[in-house]
């Protein structure tokens, strides 16, 4: 093959003649419960340092308020100080107990809107302190009481791609379920050309983790991403379970190889909750070899939105389930 063919231009849709949606195999023989139940334990078992994800880093702005997350029924409260960095601690003013989340930032201190009582995010007398990280994507807090695990200087961010030659997007959306059952979704990827026939196609898992084993939990799966019509990307993903409540997925081979989806599921009620709340959070990083692609990076603000919408399609139908996997499970009537 000589050079000008190895430069020719070739396009990554492909024209799919396979089965209609009634069609296609059935997948509920190879979604053996005990198998994703199984992947579902090990995952809740890894150590995790009391880390939380608390959703996207840039929605914290320099300026401005602060912003309010709950995590594990703890209010937390976010903000910069004047070099930008990162400050995060109890969301309840040690003063009178008033929402810090509606305070404001001046000068890079947090300042209580009740009675004017600043904190500097370093040592304010009566007010807890938390250890946040952020890793050019997503913020994280930990919380020591919440977690009670060891905990770990930084949280174990999932390998991406180089943050320069990529682009970027954060959807979050909230179910009435508890992490585990947003894992466990994740966890199931045969359910992904019959629940979302109009997202993906022809999904086949060529390869999965074995009951027993105690490795990263690999779903190997072949699967072709709809465009319009009958056009499709066909790709080989990866997904993984590095964490109780993360689980990713990475392009192993085809159009986009090395970019990956994280889902970062983050309880908002206490565990004793009967009705439980939970976050998910999702980071796309997607990257290409394709040298048009350098225009996808320049017009990553408008493709933001449009990655966040298709997400947010999905999760429409995921959460449905996963809503009704806790209903089953918190009633006795889940299967298995």
């Amino acid at each position: 093959m000589n050079a000008s063919s190895e430069r020719r231009w070739t396009s990554p849709l492909r024209l799919r003649r396979g089965p209609a949606w009634a069609r296609q195999e059935p997948s509920w023989r190879a979604a053996k419960p005990a198998l994703i139940t199984a992947a579902l334990a090990r995952a809740t078992a890894r150590p995790f340092g009391n880390w939380y994800v608390v959703g996207p880093a840039r929605s914290i702005a320099a300026r401005g308020r602060p912003c309010g997350r709950l995590v594990g029924g703890t209010e937390v409260v976010l903000w910069r100080d004047g070099c930008g960095t990162l400050r995060a601690g109890s969301g309840i003013c040690p003063h009178l107990g008033a929402p810090l989340k509606d305070g404001r930032v001046v000068c890079g201190t947090l300042v209580c809107h009740w009675h004017g009582l600043s904190m500097d995010g370093v040592g304010s007398t009566g007010w807890e302190r938390y250890p946040v990280y952020e890793d050019g994507v997503l913020a994280w807090v930990r919380l020591d009481a919440v977690g009670g695990e060891k905990p770990t200087r930084r949280p174990a961010v999932p390998r991406r791609p180089a943050l320069e030659g990529a682009v970027t997007a954060v959807y979050t959306g909230l179910g009435r379920c508890e992490p585990e059952d947003v894992v466990a979704n994740r966890l199931d990827p045969w359910h992904g050309s019959w629940l979302h026939p109009y997202a993906f196609a022809d999904l086949r898992v060529v390869e999965v983790p074995d009951v027993a084993g105690d490795g990263d939990d690999g779903f190997v799966v072949d699967v072709s991403f709809r465009v319009a019509g009958r056009l499709v990307v066909p790709v080989r993903a990866v997904f993984t379970a590095p964490g109780p409540r993360t689980v990713v997925m990475r392009i192993a081979r085809g159009e986009g190889a090395g970019s990956v989806v994280e889902t970062h599921a983050t309880a908002l009620t206490a565990p004793s909750c009967p009705a439980p709340r939970t976050a998910v959070v999702e980071a796309v990083v997607a990257v290409s070899g394709r040298r048009g692609f350098a225009v996808a990076r320049a017009l990553a603000a408008v493709l933001r939105p449009v990655v966040r919408r298709t997400a947010g399609r999905l999760w429409r139908d995921d959460l449905a389930y996963s809503e009704r996997r806790w209903a089953l499970r918190s009633t006795g009537r889940f299967p298995g």
